[in-house]
Formats: C-alpha cells, sequence, structure tokens
C-alpha cells in the first residue's frame, strides 16, 4: 500500500522533463531539374516548473490548508505553513483518523514560527512517521516538520535547506546570547522531539551557519549525524 500511496508523489519530484519537437521542411530543384526535399527534426527539452507539476498531481486530492490526502494512511506536506496550518491539520485527521504518514513533498517554510512548532507537536502528538521521498524539499521551518514524526525517513537525495531564524525586529540568532528565550525555544523544542542535548546544540549551530537571507543546502547524510533515521 505505501509503495502505490506513494507512486504519486514520486512522480511529483521525479518527473523527468517534457520535450517538444518541432519538424521543419525545406524543398529545392537543383540545376538538373532533380527535386530535393530535406526534414530537419528539432527536439527542445522543457522543464515543467515544479509547482505546475505538484499542482497537476494533487489536484483533484482532498485538501486541508497546505496538506493533501493521498489515501486513507498517507497525506503530503505541499505548501507553507502558516497560523491556520494547525487547525488545518486538525481537520484533516479529523476527516482521515487512520493517517499515519506525512510525506513531506515540498515544504517551503512558515510565516509563522510559533504555528509551525505548534504543528510540529502536533505531528508528534499524533504519532506520525514523517517521510521525505525521493527528490523531496524541506526548508526552513520544514525542519522542525520533519523532526516531529515518531520515526523519519528521508531518501539519500532529499534536499534539506536551512537557515538562521529572523525575528519582525530583524534580529538573527547570534544578536541574542546562547542562553536567551530567542534561541532556547528551539533547543527545547529539538530535545521535545528527542535529540539529545549534544544533538540539538549541533544541529541547531548547523542551521544557524548562515545567515536568515541564505540558504545552506544539505543532503539526507549531512543531517544523520544529529537526527535519528527509520527506514
Amino acid at each position: 500500500m505505501k509503495r502505490i500511496a506513494c507512486a504519486l508523489l514520486l512522480s511529483i519530484v521525479c518527473a523527468a522533463p517534457t520535450s517538444a519537437q518541432e519538424v521543419a521542411t525545406r524543398t529545392w530543384v537543383d540545376s538538373h531539374g532533380t527535386r530535393w526535399t530535406e526534414v530537419t527534426t528539432t527536439q527542445t527539452v522543457v522543464e515543467v516548473p515544479r509547482g505546475q507539476r505538484i499542482a497537476a498531481a494533487i489536484a483533484g486530492l482532498p485538501r486541508f490548508g497546505p496538506f493533501a490526502v493521498i489515501d486513507g494512511a498517507h497525506a503530503a506536506l505541499v505548501g507553507e505553513v502558516d497560523s491556520k496550518s494547525p487547525a488545518q491539520f486538525r481537520q484533516m485527521l479529523a476527516a482521515n483518523p487512520g493517517i499515519r504518514v506525512l510525506e513531506l513533498v515540498d515544504c517551503p517554510g512558515t510565516v509563522n514560527d510559533g504555528a509551525n512548532l505548534a504543528l510540529g507537536r502536533l505531528i508528534r502528538e499524533h504519532r506520525l512517521t514523517t517521510d521525505v521521498p525521493s527528490g523531496g524539499s524541506v526548508r526552513s521551518g520544514g525542519l522542525e516538520l520533519f523532526l516531529a514524526g515518531t520515526t523519519r525517513r528521508a531518501a539519500p537525495d532529499a534536499e534539506f535547506g536551512v537557515h538562521a531564524w529572523k525575528d519582525a525586529a530583524g534580529h538573527q540568532p547570534g544578536d541574542y546570547p546562547a542562553d536567551a528565550p530567542a534561541n532556547l525555544v528551539y533547543l527545547d523544542y529539538y530535545r521535545e522531539m528527542g535529540l539529545s542535548n549534544e544533538e540539538a546544540e549541533g544541529l541547531y549551530a548547523l542551521t544557524n551557519s548562515v545567515s536568515n537571507e541564505q540558504m545552506l543546502w544539505l543532503r539526507t547524510r549531512d543531517i544523520a549525524p544529529y537526527v535519528a533515521l527509520g527506514r
């Protein structure tokens, strides 16, 4: 059932580029009166934007904000988390109580850090597995949602984009003492999600190693030293 449920998602993130074909015909008569026809075929590769592929693949699926219900046991996160997302997550589970796996297909992050952490705690409370399929992309606050899974799975080529947070005043982690509440709220969350003190501090330092205006791109092997991964 898992393989069937994931077939759609794999088609989203791993779809090959489409191609367009143009055929041109040229006809002429040479000096001896012989008629010649030349046919030239040009193949042009057309990369369909990721957003369009996702929109096409989830069209018709039940939606609850950024969540799309694949089947009775699987849902996908395919959008940005905002203040409404925790309530939408609850609504999805109320309508589909058998969901056990949240596929993190395209997670651009959040516009509301508080709501994002609340959503992570709901994912943990309901003991969901978080799974980043081959080609999946988890960015910014999406990492906190990945950590929320009681079991976490990620394909070797899963993409994780991390950077420092920035508050409403424009301050970033380094602008506060290490033990300031603004930093502890994330470290405490990491520990709550099962990371040891050493793992939490190491992962937090990694995510803050580039400023909010940048993005550090990682693969599964890069986060494995800090995050226990299942199969």
